[in-house]
């Protein structure tokens, strides 16, 4: 069957129109019953067990990977495998979270009860509030839509949208309960460019051993040495007293040649920009990046307890793949 472009387009379009008009039901959805879900996965002294069978399986293990990465523990278990020994997973006061669009299915009939004479608590998460889930649940959280988004109203789309948004309401809910900080989602987050924009200072990227100076009454000619030398595109005019007086970049030089003033007469202090950007050592180095970009420079000086200890250039920040 040949389709036009113009029909796939209309075709993907309502897709996401459907998906769309099924996530913003989800918010009258937001009743007791969720609170109460809440308020029994925070103050638990176990760990949430989340199942479920098909495509819910593989949403369930999306929402137990955020749930891990925002301060709560939990821990994936088919249901199929469940009924098939996984059933140890469960300890005495973990909590059991079955996602299930019908609420109806074998696997599910099979586990929901063992799980009960086990003494640990359910939460459904299902479309259908009349299922055999819901009806042996200890709380239950809809996640109801009206039709799939395929064609066919078939192949879990809708539904297993809505069930991941409410996995997410879940998780940010239970992260500002625990008052889960930046600080702890570094700590849980060490590798990747996400974990080094949480936890990447600027101290720990600076090369204190390269510190590029020079005194207002340095000579031009020395500065583009002092410039050259260290190769960070600038360098810092200090005071007599060693206080910061400047900055001087390759920009400011080119800005020097351009205007003919013969270098034999000028003095660090004649060509340098007062005033330079500043940064804590201790600070966030994606923080410094932005200042970079938001001033667009290519260059921080960097400060420790009030002192000049090095020059930050943007591309130690690339290089360290933080951004």
């Amino acid at each position: 069957m040949t389709i036009s472009r113009e029909e796939l387009s209309n075709i993907a379009q309502e897709v996401v129109r459907k998906e769309a008009a099924a996530v913003a039901r989800l918010s009258g959805f937001i009743d007791e019953q969720f609170i109460s879900v809440l308020e029994l996965i925070f103050n638990s002294k176990g760990r949430l067990i989340i199942t479920g069978i098909g495509k819910s399986a593989i949403i369930a293990n999306k929402v137990v990977a955020t749930l891990n990465s925002t301060g709560t523990p939990a821990v994936f278990m088919h249901a199929a495998d469940a009924i098939h020994g996984d059933l140890g997973i469960i300890q005495k006061d973990d909590i059991v979270l079955c996602l299930s669009k019908s609420g109806n299915t074998a696997e599910i009939k099979v586990l929901v009860p063992w799980i009960k004479k086990m003494g640990n608590k359910i939460i459904g998460m299902v479309s259908d509030t009349n299922s055999f889930l819901a009806q042996h649940s200890d709380f239950i959280i809809k996640a109801s839509v009206d039709s799939e988004a395929c064609p066919n109203n078939l192949a879990p789309t809708s539904s297993t949208t809505a069930q991941l948004v409410m996995g997410d309401a879940l998780a940010v809910c239970l992260l500002k309960m625990r008052g889960f900080s930046q600080e702890d989602f570094a700590r849980v987050h060490p590798g990747g460019s996400l974990g080094k924009k949480l936890y990447t200072r600027v101290s720990d990227i600076i090369d204190r051993a390269v510190r590029p100076m020079v005194r207002e009454d340095e000579s031009i000619q020395n500065t583009i040495l002092n410039i050259s030398a260290n190769r960070l595109g600038a360098t810092v005019v200090l005071h007599e007293n060693g206080d910061i007086a400047g900055i001087i970049t390759d920009g400011d030089v080119r800005r020097m040649v351009e205007k003919g003033t013969s270098i034999h007469s000028l003095r660090a202090r004649d060509i340098m920009s007062s005033n330079p950007k500043k940064v804590e050592s201790d600070e966030l180095a994606v923080n410094a990046f932005n200042m970079m970009e938001q001033n667009k420079i290519t260059s921080l000086v960097v400060l420790e307890k009030g002192k000049y200890i090095g020059l930050v250039h943007i591309h130690d920040i690339l290089r360290e793949g933080i951004v």
